[in-house]
């Protein structure tokens, strides 16, 4: 299973709130263009994102499915991406609160960021065939960029006048 981390600027629910609108998927996730439609229910378990990889014109059509949701917290997808197959991506959001020492007290900053992990598996298909050891470098610098895309959407949607 691949692994990447990374520190957003921007509370858990401030990253939960990009990764619930099912419409800003390809914004962040690498390899999806376009979404065709979002169920109502998205991000619950169940609920799908209907999709497509590829660049024009050679775009295939495909879904993701939540296994599990945790608002705020974490999501478990399938993601399909035929004819690679299947993975199932994990995205856990834990609370980060960077702490600091000066003059031997220790100081706690007072904005909260997000440490935001992606974990990924091919669970189905041909990515299953290839071996871990070719897998995991292509998954880290997919997963690196989707975590960039990621923390820039979050980021800048707490900048924004509501």
């Amino acid at each position: 299973m691949s692994s990447n981390h990374r520190v957003v600027d921007a509370t858990p629910e401030q990253v939960w709130e990009v990764l619930s609108d099912g419409w800003l998927y390809p914004l962040w996730v690498v390899g999806a263009s376009r979404m065709r439609e979002v169920d109502a229910t998205w991000p619950a378990a169940g609920s799908h994102l209907h999709h497509s990889v590829g660049s024009w014109p050679f775009l295939l059509d495909d879904s993701t499915e939540v296994l599990e949701s945790e608002p705020g917290a974490k999501i478990v997808l399938k993601a399909r991406g035929w004819p690679a197959g299947e993975a199932k991506v994990t995205v856990v959001l834990t609370p980060h609160r960077p702490t600091g020492t000066g003059a031997g007290v220790e100081t706690v900053q007072t904005d909260v960021q997000t440490d935001v992990e992606i974990r990924e598996q091919a669970v189905s298909g041909p990515g299953v065939l290839v071996p871990k050891p070719l897998q995991d470098p292509v998954l880290a610098w997919r997963n690196t960029e989707a975590l960039r895309r990621l923390a820039y959407l979050a980021e800048r949607r707490q900048q924004r006048p509501r």
